[in-house]
């Protein structure tokens, strides 16, 4: 009996899980290297010849051309954790291969998967319930311990030459878009902070700005562009002479026919001009088009205009100045515009807009070259998240390694309590957090057993703060040295991993209408890791 198509491929039992796991495991290597201060960019071409250096995770996993279901599984936890927390993406996808590596070991001692993923599921309960056991409580105000969390999430990345500077701006620019709600918890709105980036200067001349900084100019040469005070206008509605929504022509019989037209035209736009000029408003900042008459007009009122704004500019345009954006000019007045100030920066090309009551912030970032300033900006980015997340959070760890031996070193004692086979897989989970440290190490060219073995010494001895100072060689109190975490994205990064690794262990049938790949390409080849050969997809995966 013929169930399946000749194109349908099928992978059971355990060639589907050693084909499953060695797919996640391919992906997780890929950015091993790139872990920790000391660890590796990535140079990522895609098929418009476009480069992107980086040694962000989740950047990293999204440039790749990955064409394998499995793998797009990995995929996802790094999306997630980049969602959730802001970093730490790295870590969460390098755990969930190393669980998926451990689990092969107990597959391959005919334990059964579900039994597996019962103990991980346990071990992973039990490891963030003691990350809150472990993690130490932060004041929003205490800004050095927030400077520490931002300095430790920028080590290794495009920002960490300058990082002392990069931090305070970072810390500044999140207590500035911080309010307490009246549970006494701190939010924090990064939706009132935007980030502009500049070449041409050293990263250590960046700088914050309350406000926002736009990049347009002005639509005429004659018009102010400097206001201590300004009435300023938001407006979504073009400045030009409205089309009919149909086609149509029209026949003129003389020139007086048609000038008629044209002067229509002009009433038209001159009518527009004066609905701003009588709203009392100075500056206009327009998201769509505004006619070469009408920036005439404008400029002879002496009314700034700025067209093609960003939607996103305007809308933070709207925080910052605490005016709504108007849509129609029709029914434009003057409570539709607010106070605020207004300068321009000839030699950036920016304008500085300031409202009386600022909602928002500005962090204006410099690098060398265009390569140099993206990657910057995605290490302040993370920097920015990890911040913010500790405000609102409450919670920091040590890092360097430190929080995932001592989690390693409790799950151990956790796993003597646990019945049955699933105690090897907790032990199992106890190892696999164990890899960021050897990572750390073997990143910065140290010998990972060595300093794993002193690590464990310390943890027993009850140094719950031991990690790694990969720049000495030597373990350390992190948390007195500076390297601190938010508790929240090590809660999450185990609580994905772990997710991610049992979701894999689940599937033991592959049944696909093609090859195995998710784009239906004729690459042939290996799978990563040395897994199963003649699979479609996974040879030219990445």
């Amino acid at each position: 009996m013929i169930i399946m198509g000749d194109d349908a491929q099928r992978v059971q039992d355990k060639d589907a899980q050693e084909y499953n796991i060695s797919a996640a495991r391919g992906v997780a290597e890929s950015v091993r290297s790139t872990l920790g201060p000391k660890g590796m960019d990535k140079m990522l071409v895609n098929s418009m010849g476009d480069v992107t250096i980086t040694n962000d995770g989740v950047t990293i996993l999204q440039e790749m051309d990955i064409d394998n279901p499995t793998a797009e599984m990995v995929v996802e936890v790094a999306e997630t954790q980049e969602d959730e927390a802001g970093d730490g993406t790295t870590s969460a996808v390098a755990i969930a291969g190393e669980l998926l590596k451990n689990a092969q070991d107990l597959l391959e001692q005919d334990i059964h998967p579900t039994a597996v993923i019962k103990g991980f599921n346990l071990a992973s309960e039990y490891a963030r319930e003691q990350v809150d056991e472990v993690a130490t409580a932060v004041d929003p105000d205490d800004t050095e311990t927030l400077r520490n969390v931002a300095e430790t999430s920028m080590t290794g990345k495009g920002a960490e030459l300058d990082k002392d500077v990069l931090a305070d701006l970072v810390v500044r620019a999140v207590q500035g878009v911080t309010v307490a709600a009246d549970d006494g918890s701190h939010v924090v709105d990064l939706a009132n902070l935007n980030i502009e980036t500049r070449t041409g200067r050293a990263a250590g001349e960046s700088r914050l700005l309350t406000g926002a900084a736009i990049d347009k100019d002005p639509v005429h040469d004659d018009m102010p562009t400097d206001f201590e005070s300004a009435n300023v206008l938001l407006l979504n509605d073009p400045i030009e002479v409205e089309e009919a929504d149909v086609d149509t022509s029209v026949n003129v019989d003389s020139p007086d026919q048609l000038q008629k037209f044209l002067d229509q035209e002009e009433e038209q736009l001159r009518e527009k001009v004066d609905q701003i000029v009588d709203s009392g408003a100075d500056v206009v900042f327009c998201q769509k088009g505004i006619d070469d008459l009408a920036q005439h007009y404008l400029a002879k009122e002496g009314v700034l205009a700025v067209r093609r704004t960003k939607k996103s500019d305007l809308t933070f345009l709207k925080n910052v100045l605490g005016a709504p954006i108007v849509t129609d000019l029709d029914s434009l007045t003057a409570d539709d515009l607010a106070v605020g100030s207004v300068e321009r920066d000839d030699d950036e090309e920016l304008f500085y807009v300031e409202g009386e009551d600022a909602h928002g912030v500005t962090l204006l970032l410099y690098g060398t070259t265009d390569h140099v300033v993206d990657e910057l900006e995605r290490g302040i980015q993370d920097a920015l998240d990890v911040v913010s997340t500790t405000v609102s959070d409450g919670r920091t760890l040590p890092g360097g390694g430190a929080v995932e031996v001592e989690l390693a070193r409790r799950l151990r004692d956790y796993a003597d309590s646990v019945e049955g086979r699933e105690q090897l897989a907790v032990e199992a989970f106890a190892d696999s957090l164990e890899l960021i440290p050897r990572v750390l190490a073997e990143n910065a060219g140290l010998d990972a057993i060595d300093l794993l073995v002193d690590l464990r010494a310390a943890h027993e001895t009850g140094d719950r703060n031991a990690g790694l100072d990969v720049f000495a060689g030597e373990v350390v109190d992190t948390a007195e040295a500076g390297v601190v975490e938010t508790a929240h994205a090590k809660e999450q990064a185990i609580a994905s991993a772990a997710e991610a690794a049992n979701l894999v262990l689940k599937i033991d049938d592959i049944i696909s209408a093609g090859d195995l790949s998710t784009a239906g390409g004729d690459d042939e080849g290996g799978a990563p890791g040395g897994g199963m050969g003649g699979m479609g997809g996974m040879g030219g995966a990445m």
